[in-house]
């Protein structure tokens, strides 16, 4: 039986990474809104206010979520970028989701946000160069991870919630 929690398949860290495969990730990260978009449009009527599995968040809920997890994710590439292996600060994300805008909100304003956020975040990944991928930051429960590894991550951050979407019928 399929995980509805993971239908893109859980998130396993490249043990390598190439040029070849951080420009794939990039373009994964760009085409991203387009395709949560996509996804929004094709629910089915009233598939914004339903969860994509028993006790998950809605659709409307999974955006938000995005729009605010890739907002942390791209200020933490600046702070990487910036500063020597910056400790971030996590944030309760299921708590995020259940606030009222995350809620209620239209799911429009957070693609919109995803539109142009995507849109900076790719242009910095672009400028990178290998040696910038290897910097790091600190995670408190994660420890130290180079942006290669989060680069990785984001890259199915983005698949895995579009496919939670989809999964709405």
């Amino acid at each position: 039986m399929e995980d509805l929690r993971y239908p893109a398949g859980k998130f396993t860290p490249p043990a390598a990474s190439t040029a070849a495969d951080r420009n794939a990730q990039i373009e994964g990260i760009a085409g991203a809104p387009a395709g949560f978009r996509q996804a929004i449009q094709e629910l089915p009527e009233g598939g914004l206010d339903k969860p994509y599995r028993p006790g998950g968040w809605t659709a409307r809920q999974v955006v938000h979520h995005v729009a605010d997890s890739h907002m942390n994710s791209y200020v933490r590439f600046r702070l990487a970028l910036t500063e020597e292996t910056p400790t971030i600060k996590p944030y309760e994300e299921s708590r995020w989701a259940e606030l009222e805008d995350a809620r209620s909100a239209p799911a429009e304003i957070s693609l919109q946000l995803l539109d142009a956020l995507h849109d900076r975040w790719v242009r910095l990944l672009r400028s990178l160069s290998d040696r910038d991928f290897q910097r790091k930051l600190r995670h408190p429960e994660m420890g130290e991870i180079t942006l290669e590894y989060m680069l990785a991550l984001y890259d199915w951050h983005c698949r895995h919630h579009t496919a939670h979407i989809r999964l709405i019928k």
